[in-house]
């Protein structure tokens, strides 16, 4: 997808399908922390779809935006919507239900934008004008949603897929476990910049695609 677009059309098609992926991920952290005792995100103004409200200028605008204009892999972060652990009836339990609804919200999202490009598919040429920005608004939005549900399904901390495995591990482990906080940013940087990551990722996220193009007749 792309090809012979400029690189203004590219942010045109990408920017939106970007900005909700991050917005909706965030959100479902703090209104399942919210729904199981923790108020903390509601109470400071996180619980909404502005996607102003959840922008990190670094993470969510320059390094995507650099990364999508040199045709690199995509990456990019929010800023975490806050969480009182305390505030959780079952802090162990809730942790790993808190920590799913991001990438649970993220494949809900790849299936919202998997229907809008279909929709396009069917306008076809009689509705071009409207058809291919929703097709490839849609493309963009099943990419982007798997890319983020899957990158935060590794189990490096802080991601995710962290949050559920140290939920599920005994006491003392998990406190070791979650030890490699600090450093998880540089361990998933080391493996962006040698390209591991993507060679993890990217055969997941092609097969994702390929199961949903299935499922939508695409």
């Amino acid at each position: 997808m792309g090809t012979g677009l400029s690189i203004p059309q590219l942010i045109a098609i990408w920017v939106l399908p970007i900005l909700f992926a991050i917005t909706v991920h965030e959100v479902a952290h703090g209104w399942v922390a919210y729904r199981l005792g923790d108020p903390t995100a509601k109470m400071l103004g996180r619980l909404t779809l502005n996607p102003i409200k959840h922008i990190d200028p670094i993470g969510t605008i320059v390094v995507p935006g650099v990364l999508l204009i040199i045709g690199g892999f995509i990456f990019g972060w929010a800023k975490p919507v806050p969480i009182t652990w305390d505030n959780l009836g079952k802090p162990k339990r809730d942790m790993a239900l808190v920590a799913a609804a991001g990438p649970i919200a993220n494949l809900l999202m790849a299936l919202i934008w998997a229907l809008i490009a279909k929709i396009g598919f069917l306008i076809g040429n009689g509705l071009a004008w409207l058809a291919l920005p929703m097709v490839y608004m849609g493309q963009a939005g099943i990419i982007i949603n798997l890319l983020l549900m899957i990158l935060n399904l590794i189990p490096i901390p802080p991601l995710d897929g962290s949050r559920v495995v140290s939920s599920l591990l005994p006491g003392p482990l998990a406190w070791k476990y979650n030890r490699l906080e600090p450093y998880g940013f540089f361990i998933l940087l080391g493996l962006l910049v040698t390209g591991v990551l993507a060679k993890i990722m990217g055969p997941l996220i092609f097969g994702a695609q390929a199961i949903i193009a299935g499922l939508f007749g695409m």
